[in-house]
């Protein structure tokens, strides 16, 4: 059966793929970049950045998932073909491709995961740093998760600055809003960009399961192959050796009554005389 069609599609969902992952960099790059700036004004324009680079990551893994489900289907209706079937080694390369695409598909979880995990850890420490400028006090780790649990950080350093006459530093308080903002939104999307890889992964590691069957199957018919073979060599051997002894005892029965006739000779010589 030719694959042309099959491997053309494959590589278009590598080359989204692809897109996938610089869209990933580029958030990697607005984040870091976020860390060094302390004006709300910069903090909202990268934020606004961020947001539409998380849209494209989401609309094109969504893509993604719609050519992977078809793919998915291509190879459920090619095993129906003659010669195609389970285990035949069409089935077992469309299957293994496919596969492939599943373990590059978990990479990029993987790292936008990480991407979100950094970017909470980061706004945490933030969060932290203010609370101690402006009360002159470490803030322990529950605390500091209350206020963003409950998004009273802003609230909270906006009074502490009002109470202490530091009105002049309103701005920090409009960066906090800003990144608090960022991040929820940002990990939001993030969040629903997660349930599409899950998703995703769930349809290739049934695709992977059912190759991990295919192997499994073609494992045990080679070895019942194996076996047979084994045994009819055996039977071979056997049948050789029973021969073997077959020859060796005529010879022996030959050899017998020979030396038994030799010595009655004579008799039936003269007998015969």
């Amino acid at each position: 059966m030719n694959l042309d069609k099959f491997f053309e599609d494959v590589e278009n969902v590598k080359d989204d793929m692809k897109g996938v992952e610089t869209f990933y960099k580029k958030l990697q790059d607005s984040n870091e970049e976020c860390q060094t700036v302390h004006n709300a004004k910069k903090v909202k324009e990268l934020r606004a950045k961020m947001d539409a680079d998380v849209g494209q990551v989401l609309k094109r893994v969504k893509m993604i998932k719609q050519k992977l489900e078809a793919l998915e289907k291509a190879n459920a209706n090619s095993r129906n073909v003659p010669g195609c079937g389970p285990g035949s080694s069409t089935d077992r390369t469309r299957s293994s491709v496919v596969s492939g695409l599943g373990k590059k598909l978990k990479d990029l979880m993987d790292s936008f995961q990480s991407l979100r995990a950094r970017m909470n850890d980061e706004y945490k420490e933030t969060v932290e740093r203010r609370y101690f400028t402006i009360t002159g006090e470490k803030a322990d780790e529950q605390t500091i998760d209350n206020l963003i649990a409950s998004g009273e950080s802003e609230n909270f350093l906006q009074t502490a600055i009002q109470e202490q006459g530091r009105g002049q530093i309103m701005d920090t308080i409009s960066e906090i809003q800003e990144r608090h903002d960022a991040v929820k939104e940002i990990e939001k999307n993030l969040i629903e960009l997660h349930q599409v890889f899950l998703d995703m992964a769930a349809l290739v590691e049934a695709q992977g399961q059912q190759l991990n069957n295919i192997e499994s199957h073609v494992a045990k018919a080679s070895s019942f192959v194996r076996r047979g073979t084994d045994q009819l060599q055996d039977a071979r051997e056997y049948q050789k050796s029973s021969r073997k002894w077959t020859c060796y005892a005529i010879i022996l029965f030959i050899v017998v009554f020979a030396l038994l006739l030799i010595p009655l000779l004579p008799h039936i010589m003269l007998m015969l005389k």
